[in-house]
């Protein structure tokens, strides 16, 4: 399988290049040359398949150049070594818990199958590779737990100041080690932003070998396809019908996987992507024009984005062709007002807790429900302790803070402040990177 450029001006590449370099030469993300198709007796018994036997499955044919079977079976069943629990809420709409791994969020998956990837390409090599991700919230902790203590790779996590919950900035903000975090006065696409100059920065790429641990990153975005199976897995145990997915959407990366692993033979009646206020999905989907604006700060601070990476990876699947992507996929934008009280409604109604991003996708799904009968599932990417000031205000009860989170509390972050301005990035990168 290789991997071409969706600019079309660099050349085609392995899994491996692709991985280690992150974005091709020319600012484009990479692109497998064919969307895999699965067998439909895989499909047909997928129920009897474990975890890692639908993990090895998907992601052998995009590897297999780089990654031999056997060492794919391993980084699958590290990669995955949590539970992914569909849960009803109600008759309807289910929920797809994402926020069982160990930063108790969806980029659990792909932070760890891609540490576990280049930690195996740099095994024999003496040059270290430098991690540059920008997040929004959950990647940052993600990836900062993924990558700790990986050899042979160090990492810089840029984060927007004053914008991501306490529990995101003490995860990205303690580690130590091999992980540094950068405050920058900014928002998101602010960080997004930098990253993406620091990759085709001549200085920089001659001193350091870049990749981004962001989904523009294919050892990001392709693993993501996981989960959408584990989930279709549990839901044919009670439903005949395949399902409508409601993705929460920031950086689109999420639903992109979603989508491929649709196009490779998974049954999805459609997908819909809820994003906040950060609408600009919603206007294409209404006018056919995009038209990328600054991000607008809000309670589902993940999904803050104003230029979402991942859409040209969604019209590529289709083919740039606009009434096909209408016909699989709609969009639709959740105020803040409306997020807070469908936490306040489910909660009274159900006594299911929703975070913030998963309140944005059961919101879009229960009102596309108003027209159609077709039950579904959102994806709850989150747990909702990570954004207590919002949640506990709503529901009036303090939120438990998980075992697993419970190591962080007391502990003193370690940030560098600067400004949102990538010369004064690339003069900090070529002095401590």
């Amino acid at each position: 399988m290789k991997f071409y450029s969706l600019n079309k001006k660099a050349p085609d590449v392995d899994f491996q290049y692709a991985a280690v370099h992150g974005q091709a030469p020319d600012k484009g993300l990479y692109f497998p040359e064919r969307i895999p198709q699965l067998s439909s007796d895989f499909v047909k018994n997928i129920a009897r398949k474990s975890k890692v036997e639908i993990g090895v499955e998907v992601m052998q044919p995009y590897v297999s150049e780089s990654i031999s079977k056997d060492v794919l079976e391993k980084i699958v069943a590290e990669t995955v070594d949590f539970d992914f629990p569909l849960v009803k809420i109600d008759e309807s709409i289910s929920s797809l818990e994402l926020f069982h791994g160990p930063t108790m969020a969806f980029k659990d998956v792909g932070a760890r199958f891609m540490s576990r990837c280049l930690g195996y390409f740099n095994k024999d090599n003496a040059t270290k590779t430098t991690v540059l991700v920008a997040t929004s919230g959950d990647t940052g902790g993600a990836v900062a737990n993924g990558f700790l203590g990986v050899e042979g790779v160090e990492v810089v996590i840029l984060y927007p100041k004053g914008k991501v919950s306490p529990i995101q900035e003490l995860q990205l903000t303690t580690c130590g080690q091999n992980i540094k975090a950068l405050e920058i006065d900014g928002v998101f696409d602010d960080c997004q932003a930098i990253v993406k100059q620091a990759f085709v920065d001549a200085d920089l790429n001659a001193k350091m070998v870049l990749t981004s641990a962001n989904s523009i990153n294919v050892a990001r975005w392709l693993p993501q396809q996981l989960y959408y199976f584990f989930a279709y897995q549990q839901w044919m145990q009670e439903n005949e019908e395949a399902p409508v997915v409601c993705v929460p959407s920031g950086n689109f990366g999420n639903i992109c996987a979603g989508i491929l692993a649709n196009a490779s033979g998974l049954p999805i009646k459609h997908f819909l992507a809820a994003t906040n206020v950060n609408d600009e999905i919603p206007k294409y989907f209404q006018t056919g024009n995009y038209a990328p604006q600054k991000a607008v700060a809000t309670i589902s601070n993940a999904m803050d984005v104003g230029d979402p990476s991942n859409f040209v990876r969604i019209l590529e699947i289709f083919q740039n062709n606009f009434p096909a992507l209408k016909g699989m996929v709609s969009s639709v934008s959740v105020s803040d007002s409306d997020t807070r009280a469908t936490i306040k409604e489910v909660y009274d109604r159900t006594n299911y807790i929703l975070d913030p991003h998963g309140a944005v996708a059961y919101k879009a799904l229960a009102d596309l429900q108003k027209n159609n009968k077709d039950k579904g599932f959102i994806l709850e990417t989150a747990h909702p302790v990570k954004f207590p000031d919002v949640v506990e205000e709503v529901i009036g009860m303090e939120i438990p803070v998980p075992e697993k989170a419970q190591y962080l509390l007391g502990k003193k972050k370690e940030a560098v402040e600067l400004p949102a301005d990538f010369n004064t990035v690339k003069a900090w990168l070529l002095e401590n990177a």
